[in-house]
């Protein structure tokens, strides 16, 4: 399946965002739309960082476990995430570039690694679904980086 990809401009430098998006707490603030039941493990931050929630989005709901397996301050976080009991693997990455007018765009690409039978029949439906829900993260996203 084709990734999904979706950006904002924000007023914070790469180093303010990255900081914000380096801690796993922090993410549920920005995707408590469709991310619930949040349990944390590892550590606070960084790599090894990791929160199993209840996703709910296209009607369904399904335990994902995401743990942060890169990272490259100020520049890029990975995430893994598993779900669908295992079926289903994919990648988050934030990216945050230097803007040349000041602040930051930040990215967030989902990368599909292995997925069910049927969100690979419904792909463009999935990916539509994905975009919808990360666009809100991102405006969220930046609700959250202005009132830190």
């Amino acid at each position: 399946m084709k990734a999904v990809t979706v950006s904002i401009d924000v007023p914070q430098t790469p180093e303010q965002v990255y900081d914000f998006l380096d801690v796993m707490a922090h993410h549920q603030r920005f995707t408590d739309h469709y991310l619930s039941n949040w349990r944390y493990g590892g550590p606070d931050r960084g790599i090894g960082s990791s929160a199993t929630v209840t996703a709910a989005l296209g009607g369904t709901k399904t335990d994902v476990t995401i743990e942060v397996v890169e990272a490259d301050a100020p520049r890029r976080l990975v995430e893994r995430n598993v779900s669908a009991g295992g079926r289903r693997l994919a990648h988050g990455t934030y990216t945050v570039e230097p803007l040349r007018t000041g602040g930051s765009r930040v990215s967030f690409t989902y990368a599909w690694v292995r997925a069910p039978l049927a969100d690979r029949l419904l792909a463009p439906v999935v990916r539509s679904v994905m975009r919808r829900a990360n666009r809100t993260v991102m405006s969220r996203l930046a609700t959250e980086l202005a009132r830190t």
